[in-house]
């Protein structure tokens, strides 16, 4: 993007109040042949060194989750994001989201190893590092030499994070720290070369973070490795600290700062989760259609049956808002990033504040994408029937392993309340005008004005919704606002559904503005089954909004307001011309099903 574009660019979390043109936004359609040549690498590696061995990953073989992140590392793809200076290929955030995108196909196991090194494991020292800590460890990180892992769940300190106990203690001489304490659900932990290890120094009110070589006879051991409901070949163990000795120089930035590391590098992970799951999507997908294109009953391919089709249309539309929404953030926090380097930032500094602006984004991919991947698994298993069921087949692995999406990087539940939550303090802030837009959708509820529909050109029915979904978020979360004011926090079941309806707004704006970025350019026939997926998308999150906009609308509204509000609400989310929702379901599956795979 332009230097005299960025300037006016729409910064996290401003979509809701903001108009984005479609020509802002980065698509798939988009990757450059550098980006196309890292995929192909990536997907011809998993094709090559881990499909054909799955079942080794199924049967616990840690050894082997190491072997394929070494391969990982000769190849590059563990060093994509570290700068070449640090031994890295130095690329952009778009190329780090496409390998990281591609790299978790196959197994859950290796995407969390790979996300748990490349992200929590390295990205700390990459952002908060000094120099001298840098040249000692990333390259080694970046090349697959030593592996990191990240050590902050405590038995007691789980989404309260900055409640730990592990204990901190400066040496008499002040050269060492002596680090005691228990850690829990430490991914990579039995095979790491060194800990991100955070600890409370005497009475301080945050954590800090250190620099903690994996060395056994410095008193740290491993508990045993974890029985989990998945990816069983993703190392996760206890580690306990007794004593264990750090020297000073492997604090990581300052005292106290450990709980702001934390936070920041879970932007990281929660961005990178989201989009994690995306090809594992895809594949569950497409190994659903040639399933069912093969599986014969009553003398018919199982894909000619409506009910059939009905879950691959669902797979493919929110395979295909997952796509649009992840690469979209991703290029804006590229862009952010490249702004900020030009203003003079480091790009240590500028990465930094790059994905803390887009924290709301980074919270909301995590819940819809690995929501999505739940849901598609769930599906993959149905559509094999009691083949799904059986550990011979890759869906009931794809089934478990989808699961603890939904927990770690911080719970779909807490990223729901945290993206609110950052939008509001964003306004508290003066950062965005959350109150001018609110007042108007107010003061036209009041006068009974209605926006309408005014002609029928392609998309403006689309456009008009999506535009009311965000009205319908400011409307409510205005009104929750005034009920509780600074308790809104407090009142988490209100929170839920004000950020369901954030997300909803985020990722049918991102479907749609790729869908018109991709007609514009191309003809109507490339484009014909992009704008079905995002014609359903829209339909389908439209009926969720006006669920969860009733809810808060009955729980906060007096009795005088109430059907009034309801009514609005109505109106607001009203069709010109209804979609056929039957035909659009059936022509999107048909579309998969001629390919045989999602292709698009």
């Amino acid at each position: 993007m332009a230097t005299d574009t960025i300037n006016k660019k729409t910064l996290g979390g401003g979509f809701v109040i903001n108009k984005t043109s479609k020509n802002s936004i980065f698509t798939p359609e988009d990757f450059s042949d550098e980006q196309i040549m890292m995929r192909d690498a990536v997907k011809d590696f998993i094709d090559r060194e881990v499909w054909p061995h799955k079942e080794r990953f199924e049967n616990k073989d840690y050894a082997f989750t190491k072997e394929i992140m070494e391969k990982a590392g000769e190849l590059g793809f563990l060093g994509v994001s570290v700068p070449e200076e640090y031994g890295g290929l130095g690329m952009d955030f778009v190329s780090t989201m496409l390998v990281c995108d591609y790299i978790s196909a196959a197994t859950g196991s290796l995407s969390t190893a790979f996300g748990a090194h490349t992200g929590i494991g390295t990205l700390p020292i990459t952002l908060y590092g000094t120099e001298e800590q840098k040249q000692k460890y990333v390259p080694n990180l970046a090349s697959g030499k030593w592996f990191g892992s990240y050590c902050l769940t405590e038995p007691g300190a789980g989404s309260d994070a900055n409640s730990g106990k592990t204990k901190a203690i400066l040496s008499v001489d002040k050269k060492y720290y002596s680090i005691t304490g228990q850690k829990m659900w430490i991914s990579n932990a039995g095979f790491a070369s060194i800990f991100i290890v955070f600890a409370r120094i005497e009475d301080d009110k945050n954590i800090t973070g250190f620099i903690v070589p994996a060395d056994m006879d410095n008193g740290i051991t491993l508990g045993d490795e974890e029985k989990k409901l998945g990816i069983h070949a993703s190392s996760t163990r206890q580690v306990f600290f007794n004593n264990t000795k750090v020297p000073v120089e492997n604090m990581l930035a300052g005292r106290g700062e450990g709980f702001k590391i934390a936070m920041n590098a879970l932007n990281a992970g929660r961005i990178k989760l989201g989009v994690a799951v995306v090809d594992a999507q895809r594949r569950v997908l497409n190994g659903s259609v040639k399933y069912a294109n093969e599986r014969i009953q009553f003398k018919t391919p199982i894909s000619q049956f409506g009910a059939i089709k009905e879950k691959f249309a669902r797979m493919s539309s929110d395979l295909y808002a997952c796509e649009s929404g992840c690469y979209r953030a991703a290029s804006d926090i590229k862009d952010h990033i490249d702004f900020l380097r030009s203003e003079g930032k480091t790009h240590q500094e500028a990465e930094l504040k790059g994905l803390e602006e887009y924290a709301i984004e980074c919270s909301m991919i995590k819940v819809f994408c690995s929501e999505a991947m739940q849901n598609s698994s769930d599906d993959g298993v149905q559509i094999f029937g009691g083949m799904g069921f059986s550990a011979d087949t890759p869906m009931e692995a794809a089934w478990r392993d989808a699961r603890i999406g939904r927990i770690y990087e911080g719970t779909n539940e807490i990223n729901r309340m945290v993206s609110v939550g950052m939008l509001l303090k964003k306004a508290a802030k003066g950062h965005l005008d959350l109150m001018s837009p609110v007042m108007k959708i107010v003061e036209k509820i009041k006068l009974n004005q209605f926006d309408k529909i005014t002609n029928n050109s392609k998309f403006v029915q689309e456009e008009f919704l999506v535009q009311k979904i965000k009205d319908i978020f400011l409307l409510l979360t205005g009104m929750a606002f005034q009920k509780y004011g600074a308790d809104l926090e407090k009142n988490q079941i209100t929170l839920l559904a004000l950020s369901d309806i954030l997300i909803y707004s985020y990722f049918c704006e991102s479907t749609l503005l790729r869908t018109k970025k991709n007609h514009d350019r191309n003809n109507e026939n490339y484009s014909k089954t992009h704008i079905q997926m995002t014609q359903l998308f829209i339909y389908s999150s439209l009926e969720k909004v006006k669920e969860k906009a009733k809810e808060i609308v009955l729980s906060i509204a007096n009795e005088k307001e109430k059907i009034g509000l309801i009514n609005s609400i109505e109106k607001m989310t009203r069709y010109n011309e209804y979609p056929n929702i039957v035909e659009l379901k059936t022509s999107i599956a048909d579309a998969i099903i001629k390919e045989n795979e999602y292709n698009l």
